[in-house]
């Protein structure tokens, strides 16, 4: 563990009455739409996914919204004032190529067998075994990144407001609460788009105002060049293997470690995000959902990069020994420096609502992967639909105060966004590998899934408390390490599977139609839900004259692909 960074204590926020006003009307919108939402959760397919009736506009929006809490905001901007540009690859090469590859290939998966959560479709390609370790350590994680929006929520506000860290917490952990216990999914989808553009709303002054202190673009990268060197202000500069950069990965790292199995693991089976998904109302619409996030991904890394690099411009010696200022302050000390009254309340608004669509994201899918693949399945089998619905506000209660607990082990990390790449290396690259075996070999195993998970596991948490953290092999930064983790994690699950698959028994092939690449859906599986009930058979593939379905998402995936590729253009002159 490291020892903690708070902000910096002398940045208060001039707020007055009016920035609080807005502050105010806010939690009043969001309270408002959970009692809206509450009209319409008569099923536990209501409650969990919103009765997959929702537009895609309205699930992308909410799906990039899930993605971009404040500790991405806080911490992509601290990343910026202290790598520079090598931010721009989390978003052009860590998420567009995976965000596409869910929509175009694993949404139809997904989508078609009508699972209700990303474990429940290990039960089908696997069995028990993989299904009951995925859902616990989904379960474990959902808290354990719920904990990290709340203690960083909790440390700006106390720093910008002067609030008490455990009122900031109360208060948060209340409303997030109050608005999905009310209204399950859609409450917490419909408050994330309001979000959404709430948080545009408070970066966006923040970086235009900002470049416009520093001489614009060019006064920018002149002025970081003069102090930080030609490769700060460079997407590809000093990767090179064998060349040492402040990142400590070199671009072999970057493009599988990041780009591949970080990325892919984190965007495909991280089910905060694919629950957006499945609540839209057709598959066309779940396909489109991650392609229409895309493209505002793709831009927002301008949004909090930008701040970071300004900041890196107006206190050159931020985050060392010599500044009262760490990287995280990056944007609270633009917001103090730049913003006038009225803008300022939307700022805070926006980062508070950051904090709280991320926290949203992963309490509803804790509280839908615990009742449904925990609780339902294992525990208390078989009762009427309307237990579930009140078992599953019940969870979200205990996983909100669970969260809290969790927050004091965020607090032991210094810089939030490497924990929550610890946390992806950990849970999230061994589940993906567990599915790619699974979705493109036909031989993999009933039993290979649950040993891959768990092998991949272990072996991200070996390399990262005992061969990084003791020494064993010098790694220059956490990140670095993150990356290291998640391909010795990713290359674990993949051997443990093939080498389990070639001495177990394969599942028949009639019970892989629909589940394996290349296999045509099956007839209704015998798969439940919450308390027992049949699910849907999956859907029915589309006709030889109605295939506009198709075309659009991969227009829209190869689309965002090309633009994330040519934005690489102008950072690597």
């Amino acid at each position: 563990m490291e020892t903690p960074t708070y902000l910096a204590a002398e940045l208060r926020l001039p707020t007055n009455g009016l920035d609080y006003a807005i502050l105010g009307i806010y939690f009043v919108v969001v309270l408002g739409i959970g009692f809206a939402a509450r009209r319409s959760v008569k099923t536990s397919l209501d409650f969990f996914l919103s009765g997959r009736s929702l537009p895609a506009w309205i699930t992308g929006l909410a799906f990039i919204s899930a993605n971009l809490a404040a500790t991405e905001i806080l911490g992509m901007a601290a990343n910026s004032a202290q790598y520079g540009a090598y931010t721009v690859h989390w978003y052009w090469i860590g998420a567009i190529p995976a965000m596409v590859f869910l929509g175009l290939v694993m949404m139809p998966f997904y989508y078609g067998s009508k699972v209700r959560s990303v474990p429940e479709f290990l039960l089908l390609r696997f069995d028990k075994g993989a299904h009951l370790l995925s859902s616990i350590l989904f379960a474990f994680a959902a808290i354990l990144i719920a904990g990290v929006n709340l203690y960083a929520l909790a440390i700006v506000v106390e720093a910008l407001l002067g609030w008490p860290q455990w009122v900031a917490i109360v208060v948060a952990g209340f409303f997030v609460l109050a608005y999905i216990t009310l209204g399950g999914l859609s409450s917490a989808i419909y408050n994330e788009v309001l979000q959404f553009f709430v948080i545009l709303a408070a970066l966006i002054p923040i970086t235009v105002i900002g470049l416009k202190k520093v001489g614009g673009w060019g006064g920018l990268t002149d002025k970081l060049t003069q102090t930080h060197g030609h490769d700060f202000v460079t997407a590809w500069g000093g990767t090179g293997i064998g060349h040492a950069n402040p990142l400590g990965a070199n671009w072999l790292t970057i493009v599988l470690g990041l780009g591949f199995v970080l990325s892919f693991g984190y965007w495909t089976t991280n089910f905060a995000e694919v629950q957006r998904a499945l609540s839209a109302k057709n598959l066309s619409a779940a396909q489109r959902t991650p392609l229409i996030a895309a493209f505002p991904k793709i831009f927002i890394v301008f949004l909090v990069m930008i701040p970071g690099l300004v900041a890196a411009v107006l206190v050159p010696k931020i985050g060392t020994p010599g500044s009262s200022l760490q990287y995280n302050d990056a944007i609270p000390y633009l917001m103090q420096e730049l913003l006038p009254n009225g803008v300022l309340g939307i700022a805070v608004t926006g980062l508070l609502a950051a904090f709280m669509a991320g926290m949203a994201a992963n309490v509803s899918s804790f509280n839908t992967v615990f009742t449904n693949d925990i609780w339902a399945r294992y525990i208390v089998k078989d009762r009427e639909d309307a237990y579930y619905v009140r078992f599953g506000r019940l969870i979200t209660a205990i996983g909100v105060l669970a969260s809290v607990g969790t927050a004091f082990l965020a607090s032991s990390f210094s810089n939030i966004m490497s924990y929550l790449q610890t946390l992806f290396s950990f849970f999230n690259v061994p589940m993906f590998v567990v599915f790619v075996v699974g979705m493109f070999w036909k031989r993999a195993s009933t039993k290979s899934g649950f040993w891959g998970l768990l092998a991949g596991t272990v072996t991200a948490m070996v390399n990262y408390f005992v061969i990084y953290k003791h020494g064993i092999i010098g790694i220059p930064s956490d990140q670095g390490a993150n990356f290291v983790s998640a391909i010795a994690g990713f290359v674990a699950g993949a051997v443990v599977m093939v080498a389990v698959s070639l001495f177990t028994r394969p599942k028949p092939e009639d019970q892989l139609q629909g589940l394996v690449y290349g296999t045509l859906p099956q007839a209704p599986t015998t798969s439940s839900g919450a308390g027992g009930t049949p699910l849907p058979g999956m859907a029915e593939p589309p006709s030889a004259g109605d295939d506009a379905w198709y075309r659009r998402p991969a227009l829209l995936g190869w689309g965002a692909v090309v633009l994330a590729a040519a934005c690489y253009i102008p950072f690597s002159l």
